[in-house]
């Protein structure tokens, strides 16, 4: 027997906990929350879950470093772009962290859809749909010690070879290079909580 059904076509929306109904392929504002981000940032591992542990080192936990990092390479770095810093990988809530050869293996497709959908978190949040130039170096690179830090200290990596594919991180304080040297994956809902904590403490 035929299937009469209508083709109503791919579902191209995530529900939220929020009730929010995203559109992935015309992200609007209006769709986005930050309580969304902050849980499901928190839930999504880096690495693909390949770090040392109880729980995973979560996209929330990597933020809150990227941010602090920025921070203390930037001391006179604007709030509103140490917000850019925190958010900077606020798009993973709802496509997940896709790891670096994976990204590059999908080619520049995704990175166009990542970046749209960045435009609107901005845009949700009061930030440039696109930041200059010197901001978006000074976040990559905080992001980069960042990751050089995890794979030390969590996923296995030799300081040798992080340095290949991270650099070698300077212009930190020994404080903060001793809390990353020693990090320690926190449960999703602390991580959550965190993460908002921030992103209020930003905004105000």
């Amino acid at each position: 027997m035929r299937d009469t059904a209508p083709n109503l076509g791919a579902r191209a929306w995530q529900r939220m906990l929020s009730g929010r109904r995203l559109d992935l392929l015309d992200p609007s504002p209006l769709d986005i929350e930050i309580e969304d981000i902050a849980h499901g940032l928190a839930r999504v591992a880096r690495w693909n879950g390949q770090t040392d542990g109880e729980h995973a080192f979560s996209v929330a936990e990597h933020s809150l470093l990227v941010e602090a990092i920025a921070g203390e390479l930037e001391p006179e770095l604007d709030r509103r772009f140490r917000l850019a810093a925190l958010i900077h990988d606020a798009p993973e809530y709802v496509i997940g962290d896709l790891i670096s050869p994976f990204k590059a293996a999908l080619s520049l497709d995704y990175r166009a859809f990542e970046a749209r959908l960045l435009g609107a978190i901005h845009l949700r949040f009061g930030l440039p749909d696109e930041l200059p130039a010197d901001i978006a170096k000074l976040i990559k690179r905080a992001d980069k010690v960042a990751a050089y830090y995890e794979a030390t200290s969590l996923a296995g990596f030799a300081r040798e070879e992080a340095r290949r594919f991270f650099g070698q991180p300077r212009g930190l304080s020994p404080a903060l290079v001793k809390r990353l040297s020693h990090l320690s994956p926190l449960p999703a809902a602390e991580g959550e909580t965190r993460f908002l904590k921030r992103f209020n403490e930003l905004s105000r």
